[in-house]
């Protein structure tokens, strides 16, 4: 029963992904005919204006020297992946508001370009719906976002609904499967003495050690997540770092537990189990 409650976990968490995969889908580009015709001709005159009027120089600077948000100027980063300078517009980053909705499509192409082309910054070709296209063929970052944090924004119902009954069902085979590691398949009255090994005992060290170990840096990357977050750095805290070190400080800490109640922990039995094994 134990191994059956875990490949049944298995199989509801590739729905669970696949139900995530649907619900993060980036939306399709539509290419308009007008926008891609105008694109060369706006960016120098409408990018400049929107890039004044939306508010980018106050927390960017007049010259992309940066103010509160980063700076732009010079920024090889945006260089090589311009899609990045069109999804954060469009869908805002750290401080930065999303501005899709609020910007026509032409104003978000204009703006952009007006970013990827000024202060030193340069690309060619200009950047099109077409290559915002070609670019999400990769995973898109608002993807990335969603999965990167413990509950997502858009969680509904039935993704917690299998998200819970995929941790009961976890729960319930580890804790069978521990018993039979930790206690046998039948249970026998009397008092059961157990004597530690060398290895348990270098088990036990190694465990405890990595419990340490996580906590430490745990304790590190919630330090640099929060300083980035004083300093009003335009990055998102990297929660998946903070969740796999909890993680497995609660994984080690289990581990050490059950190698404590298996070789160093003595044990009572009263009644004998009638039926030979654990109910699990």
């Amino acid at each position: 029963m134990p191994w059956v409650a875990i490949v049944s976990a298995a199989i509801m968490w590739i729905l669970l992904l696949f139900l995530f995969n649907k619900e993060t889908a980036p939306k399709p580009v539509v290419v308009d005919p007008a926008v891609v015709a105008n694109i060369g001709k706006e960016w120098p005159t409408v990018g400049k204006s929107v890039f004044a009027s939306a508010g980018c120089v106050g927390c960017h600077g007049a010259q992309g020297q940066g103010v509160v948000g980063p700076k732009l100027a010079g920024d090889e980063k945006i260089l090589k992946d311009p899609v990045y300078v069109h999804t954060i517009i469009v869908k805002g980053k750290g401080g930065m508001p999303a501005f899709e909705g609020k910007l026509k499509d032409n104003e978000i192409y204009a703006v952009a370009n007006y970013v990827l082309n000024s202060w030193g910054n340069k690309i060619d070709p200009l950047l099109t719906p077409a290559a915002v296209a070609a670019g999400q063929s990769k995973v898109d970052p608002a993807v990335l976002k969603n999965r990167s944090r413990f509950v997502p924004e858009d969680l509904k119902l039935p993704e917690i609904f299998l998200a819970t009954f995929i941790m009961v069902l976890l729960t319930y085979g580890v804790i069978g499967l521990y018993s039979v590691w930790a206690e046998g398949m039948e249970l026998h009255p009397g008092i059961h003495k157990v004597r530690s090994t060398p290895l348990a005992v270098l088990g036990m060290v190694v465990t405890l050690a990595l419990t340490v170990l996580f906590s430490v840096l745990f304790v590190h990357q919630m330090v640099v997540d929060y300083a980035g977050w004083g300093a009003r750095e335009a990055v998102m805290p990297n929660v998946t770092a903070e969740g796999f070190y909890a993680a497995m400080i609660v994984l080690t800490l289990a581990l050490a537990i059950g190698l404590y109640k298996k070789f160093f922990m003595d044990g009572e039995v009263l009644v004998e189990d009638a039926s030979g094994e654990f109910p699990w």
